[in-house]
C-alpha cells in the first residue's frame, strides 16, 4: 500500500480577512492552511515560521505588494510555489507575476473550485493560468522579456517607500514604519522623482498604480 503524502502546507496572504478565511475553508481539509497574513512584511515573517509549500497571495496588499513580496520569497526559498489570487485580469500583470516566480494565477471573481484546481496543479509541479486571461497574450509578453523592474530603475527600498507614500502615509509615518529618519524618506522620495523624471506627487502616485503597488 502506497504511503500517503502529508497535505501541502499553505499560507494565504490577503488583506481582506473575510475573503482569506473563505479561501481557507475552501482549501481545508484537502490542504493544510498554516497561516493567514494581511501584508507583504507579515508574509516574510510567516514563511520563516511556518515553512509553507505553497503561498496564495493577492497583488494589492499594504506595506509591501504581492509582486515584490512574492519575488523576495522566491529569491530566499525557491522551492515555495506561488499562486496569485487577484482581481487583476491584465495580461501584462499576469506575465509579470510569472516572471517573478508564480506557478499559478487565479482571478478572484472565478475563485472557488478554480482555486482548488490551481492549487492541486501547482502542488503536482504544474502551472495554472485562469482561462479568463488570454494565454497567448501572456506567453507573448513573457517571450518579449520586458519587465516592470527594467522600467522602474529604482531600488527595493525606494519601491517600499513609494508604496507606503502612495497609500497615504506621511513621510514621518513612513519613517516610523521602516525605522529610518524622516529626512531619509525625503531623500529617497526626491531621488525617485529625479530618476523617474517625475515632478509632482500626482505623477508619483500614477507610477505606483501603473506598477501594481496599490489598487487603482
Amino acid at each position: 500500500m502506497r504511503e500517503q503524502r502529508p497535505a501541502a502546507r499553505i499560507i494565504i496572504a490577503d488583506d481582506h480577512l473575510l475573503f482569506a478565511d473563505a479561501c481557507k475553508s475552501l482549501l481545508e481539509p484537502e490542504f493544510s492552511v498554516v497561516a493567514v497574513v494581511t501584508d507583504g512584511h507579515q508574509l516574510a515573517d510567516a514563511v520563516g515560521q511556518f515553512k509553507p509549500d505553497i503561498i496564495i497571495l493577492d497583488i494589492y496588499m499594504p506595506r509591501l505588494n504581492g509582486l515584490d513580496a512574492g519575488e523576495q520569497v522566491k529569491q530566499k526559498t525557491p522551492r515555495i510555489k506561488l499562486v496569485f489570487l487577484t482581481m487583476t485580469s491584465a495580461a501584462d500583470v499576469a506575465a509579470e507575476a510569472f516572471r517573478r516566480g508564480a506557478s499559478g494565477y487565479v482571478l478572484k471573481q472565478s475563485a472557488g473550485e478554480e482555486l482548488r484546481l490551481a492549487v492541486r496543479k501547482v502542488n503536482r509541479g504544474e502551472s495554472y493560468l485562469s482561462p479568463l486571461i488570454a494565454k497567448e497574450a501572456v506567453n507573448s509578453l513573457l517571450n518579449n522579456g520586458q519587465r516592470f523592474s527594467e522600467e522602474k530603475r529604482i531600488t527595493k527600498k525606494q519601491t517600499e517607500i513609494l508604496q507606503l507614500l502612495a497609500q497615504g502615509l506621511s513621510m514621518k509615518q513612513v519613517a516610523s514604519e521602516i525605522h529610518v529618519r524622516p529626512g531619509t524618506v525625503a531623500f529617497h522620495k526626491y531621488r525617485m522623482m529625479e530618476t523617474l523624471n517625475i515632478s509632482t506627487n500626482a505623477e508619483l502616485l500614477g507610477y505606483a498604480i501603473k506598477h501594481q503597488m496599490i489598487s487603482p
